[in-house]
């Protein structure tokens, strides 16, 4: 086991926030210990994380576990309370060098077994987002270690912009884990992306919370829009921006004119659409109607023909019936989704939607299935389209790479990490794309 693991369950941010708990860790001094990243976003998350702790002192009797992430500073003492665990840390906590310096003076309460955590910070002490170190993210050239302490060069990197949400979908309960919204400012996303791509880093993924919530709370107000062409003025030898998840109804038209015009910003976008049925997505409170998803969905594919969308849904809301989980299914198809990330829905205690009338749990798996069997047509569909055409393939690692619409691609395994070759795309394998030397 290399002297510090880490485990990341959940999404982008989490994986971003992961490479700064490893760095935080490593310079506190923390030796033999392994840390849980873990994600609320629903109940299997949590508890594949248990699994984890579990698992990890089994494997490891004499490391230390730590316990971290949305779960965490949610429910501190269902984790402090199990035997397995050593030390639960917040989100605030967790990315501070501090917090991993055995016997420093952090607040406490007591735990099972004399173990400890942190006392969870209030949300509106979470108001303010701390700078997060540079080169945070997916991984630097040279920079992160394999699971037998081997380094393993990185081509790609999460750059955290924004971080918590201002809404309050009836779903979810993130927003009282990360507090409100808040933004990090431009001077300090340049010097960061710059430092990035000085070490190595060809793409930059741009990741929040509630990404087109970027600026609002800024002097001027600058838009996510705004802000990455900026940032892709400031930094020319930036090779490619990629955005994670957006909010349909939120992208600003500098946004929308930026992917038009730039073949720096990659012709992926992911929507957070969660439903296809109006009435379900008001009683989600979400900010678009079906139409506007299909819309957006229609504008980004004429401003970039050659455009992938993915999109997050969930299956079998409370009160959802089959023709509403239907009008989500057709969804996959009318707003042409490639990639989809499909979530069955999981009542999350505190939040409004776990107080409406739930559906049975095998109904619930069953829609599930259905939509990711929907998706996986798709993307098969997407990806046998793509044959016959040319695409530039970052090397990610050793025979796998990344095309600009974001399909992974099988390669020579002789091209260097983060090397970008032109391809020609001649079949599909297992999920993924095959390249060969574009002639």
């Amino acid at each position: 086991m290399p002297e510090i693991q880490v485990i990341t369950f959940g999404c982008r941010l989490n994986a971003f926030e992961s490479d700064i708990i490893r760095r935080a860790a490593a310079h506190a001094g923390l030796s033999e210990a392994i840390i849980l990243n873990t994600c609320a976003v629903t109940a299997e998350a949590e508890r594949q994380a248990r699994q984890a702790i579990r698992r990890a002192r089994r494997e490891h009797p004499g490391a230390r576990i730590i316990v971290t992430g949305c779960a965490a500073t949610l429910a501190p003492e269902r984790y402090a309370g199990l035997a397995e665990v050593d030390l639960v840390l917040d989100n605030a906590a967790k990315l501070k060098t501090e917090s991993y310096t055995q016997g420093a003076p952090t607040p406490t309460l007591p735990c099972k077994q004399g173990r400890e955590f942190t006392e969870p910070a209030p949300i509106t002490l979470l108001r303010s987002l701390a700078n997060p170190p540079p080169h945070a993210g997916e991984g630097r050239v040279g920079a992160m270690r394999g699971q037998s302490g081997e380094s393993v060069p990185r081509a790609r990197a999460y750059l955290q912009v924004q971080q918590g949400c201002d809404h309050r979908c009836t779903f979810c309960i993130i927003p009282y884990a990360r507090g409100a919204s808040r933004s990090v400012p431009l001077a300090t996303i340049v010097d960061q992306a710059r430092l990035l791509v000085a070490d190595g880093i060809r793409e930059i993924v741009l990741t929040g919370v509630d990404l087109t919530a970027y600026g609002a709370d800024l002097p001027g107000a600058a838009s996510l829009g705004q802000m990455a062409r900026q940032l892709l003025a400031a930094v020319p030898e930036l090779a490619r921006l990629r955005l994670s998840s957006l909010d349909p109804s939120e992208i600003d038209e500098t946004l929308w004119t930026l992917l038009g015009e730039e073949p720096r910003l990659m012709p992926h976008l992911h929507f957070s659409l969660q439903a296809g049925d109006d009435l379900i997505l008001k009683r989600m409170k979400r900010r678009h109607s079906r139409t506007q998803a299909i819309a957006a969905a229609a504008r980004a594919r004429a401003l970039r023909p050659e455009i992938a969308l993915g999109a997050d849904l969930i299956a079998g809301f409370p009160t959802e019936s089959e023709a509403m989980f239907e009008r989500s299914l057709d969804l996959v198809a009318e707003c042409g989704i490639a990639f989809l990330h499909v979530f069955p829905y999981s009542a999350r205690p505190g939040t409004p939607a776990a107080r409406m009338p739930q559906l049975d749990r095998a109904l619930v798996r069953e829609r599930a299935a259905r939509l990711r069997a929907a998706g996986g047509a798709a993307l098969d569909a997407e990806l046998r389209s793509r044959i016959g055409t040319r695409s530039a393939v970052l090397i990610e690692r050793p025979g796998l790479g990344r095309s600009e619409f974001y399909a992974a691609v099988e390669c020579d395994g002789a091209h260097p990490v983060g090397s970008v070759h032109e391809m020609r795309l001649t079949a599909v394998r297992g999920g993924n794309l095959v390249g060969a030397p574009a002639s």
